[in-house]
């Protein structure tokens, strides 16, 4: 069940503050409680803390008489506290950007970066699959050169999609790949290029400077992380890694459906400062969400 540890430990949270003396002495030793409840359900430590330290300021003093109203403040603060925290950075649209484009005779270049094992891959044909039902046209660049199978992988995508794919062979420069997909995407005024990378293990510096240099080079519009929801903290570890060395304006959190925790969702847009883009539910192409903050948060309040 998607984040059903989250969700009770929030739950127990608003019963347990609704019957306490909403004093900072008494709602302390809860919040406590709560705080470790949170960080073992994969929420990183500063995260939990301000969760904590926003609902201590809010309600410490407040002035309720009956129990029942008493529940609905606890309960819209709660709300409050954790919509700030995933609305952070600018929403990204991306069918609007495309088709800003597309007026000006441009293309949207999109960068994907991630470690393997993410579904960065699947996630890259979710975003084709979206943009061609909203009649635009794409091209993919398989900028991922030194995984065994990465370039069948993304070619099986496109065949599926019916769109081109730019490929070199394996060991080529994955910046000359990306360019040579824009020069086709120019040639041939396809709308979109999505570009996917190499994704080692993040602390690789090589890594980070092979990916600074393909943003370097093709000067992407989005430069989108893909992490995966079920790695808890290493999910976070990973989007503050790629963020600092390499720049992210959004990321994607696959594998939600499955993530009975939920505090990666909670984590990557607050240590980031950068908003979550789509969720990934599942393994067909339709299989993508945009992600809503707001809806979000009524989810893990329910």
């Amino acid at each position: 069940m998607m984040f059903e540890k989250l969700k009770s430990g929030l739950s127990q949270l608003v019963n347990k503050i609704t019957t306490t003396e909403l004093k900072a002495k008494d709602l302390q030793p809860v919040l406590s409680d709560f705080k470790l409840s949170l960080i073992e359900n994969d929420v990183a430590l500063p995260v939990a803390e301000r969760i904590c330290d926003e609902m201590e300021k809010r309600l410490d003093g407040f002035e309720v008489s009956r129990l029942e109203d008493r529940k609905e403040v606890v309960e819209k603060n709660l709300h409050e506290v954790l919509l700030e925290i995933l609305s952070k950075g600018e929403k990204i649209d991306i069918l609007e950007m495309v088709e800003k484009k597309q007026r000006s005779g441009d293309q949207l270049i999109i960068v994907f970066v991630g470690i393997n094992g993410t579904g960065k891959t699947t996630s890259i044909a979710k975003i084709a699959k979206l943009l061609l039902k909203n009649k635009f046209t794409v091209v993919l660049a398989c900028s991922d050169t030194y995984r065994a199978g990465s370039i069948e992988q993304l070619e099986e995508h496109a065949k599926r999609l019916g769109v081109r794919i730019i490929k070199h062979s394996y060991g080529a420069d994955p910046a000359a790949v990306a360019f040579d997909a824009i020069k086709h995407a120019q040639a041939h005024d396809v709308n979109v290029v999505l570009i996917d990378t190499a994704g080692r293990i993040q602390t690789n510096k090589n890594l980070m400077n092979e990916l600074s240099k393909v943003k370097r080079v093709v000067n992407p519009d989005l430069t989108i992380l893909v992490v995966d929801a079920l790695t808890g903290n290493d999910a976070v570890m990973q989007a503050e890694e790629f963020n600092d060395s390499v720049g992210i304006d959004g990321t994607i959190l696959t594998k939600v459906d499955a993530d009975a925790k939920g505090g990666s969702a909670l984590s990557v847009t607050y240590v980031t400062g950068k908003p979550i883009v789509f969720i990934g539910l599942g393994q067909t192409y339709e299989d993508l969400q945009l992600f809503d903050p707001e809806l979000f948060t009524q989810m893990i309040l329910e």
